[in-house]
């Protein structure tokens, strides 16, 4: 902290908030995921001569947090994603490609350190005044938070379904399911797809703590608001022109990608 702030330091305040105890980061290859297709979609991939991937993201993610027995502060995450890809299917060369919808998913489980904490909170909420009784979590565990990006396709294969050994149906959650439009899941699918995804990830475990923090100030805004009401036309003549889009750069002025 600078002396220009430290000077400015009005007092010391106590604020609720979420400590970070772990936290770890994850690169996962998902190798041959099976996809799930329901009825109209599997008959695509039945009759498709070729299947390409389109696109892939993250549909949900549950997690659990349970304890590690015999290695008290420590709890395993357990993570289940949830992926919804589209495929382009082709029933001839040079076709129209019809789009097929599946869902897959991919668990991992990992080990961090939560800290101890047998502390139950009672906190007044709308809820808990309607019911007269202060409202109390169910458990003291700490809370786990998943960020991730939407993974990347590295491998898509279509194999016969006598030759493929996993199992042909996932256990999908009510927000899954309802996306497979009411049908109902093929019984004698001919073709499976798998495929292979990247997917980079981080996981945290953090409480609720009481941290004294120095402050300087309360948090006025400085900008004004933009309520600009001009013609579509006029904004859009604010707009700098696109340049870099109608000539591409050179290759000595494109930034080098990560070593590999």
């Amino acid at each position: 902290m600078s002396d220009i702030q430290s000077s400015r330091i009005s007092e010391n305040v106590c604020i609720d908030t979420k400590r970070i105890y772990d936290s770890c980061v994850s690169r996962d290859c998902c190798e041959n995921l099976r996809v799930t297709f329901n009825d109209a979609a599997q008959s695509l991939i039945d009759n498709a001569v070729t299947v390409k991937p389109r696109d892939c993201d993250i549909s949900a993610v549950s997690i659990d947090v349970d304890e590690v027995p015999f290695n008290r502060g420590y709890y395993s995450v357990n993570i289940n994603f949830y992926f919804r890809l589209r495929f382009d299917t082709y029933t001839a060369p040079c076709a129209m490609p019809q789009v097929a919808v599946g869902y897959a998913n991919f668990e991992k489980r990992c080990i961090l350190f939560g800290a101890e904490g047998n502390v139950k909170t009672f906190t007044s909420t709308a809820g808990s005044r309607r019911s007269d009784c202060p409202e109390a979590p169910k458990y003291t565990n700490p809370t786990a938070k998943v960020q991730a990006v939407d993974p990347v396709i590295l491998d898509t294969d279509v194999v016969e379904v006598c030759h493929c050994h996993h199992r042909c149906c996932t256990t999908f959650p009510d927000s899954i399911r309802q996306n497979f439009d009411n049908s109902r899941f093929p019984q004698n699918p001919q073709k499976a797809v798998l495929v292979t995804l990247g997917l980079f990830s981080i996981i945290q475990l953090s409480r609720d703590v009481q941290i004294m923090i120095p402050a300087i100030d309360f948090c006025i805004p400085e900008n004004e608001c933009n309520c600009s009401t001009q013609s579509p036309c006029e904004s859009f003549q604010n707009i700098d022109f696109p340049v870099d889009e109608f000539f591409p750069p050179e290759s000595g002025d494109i930034l080098p990608g990560p070593a590999e």
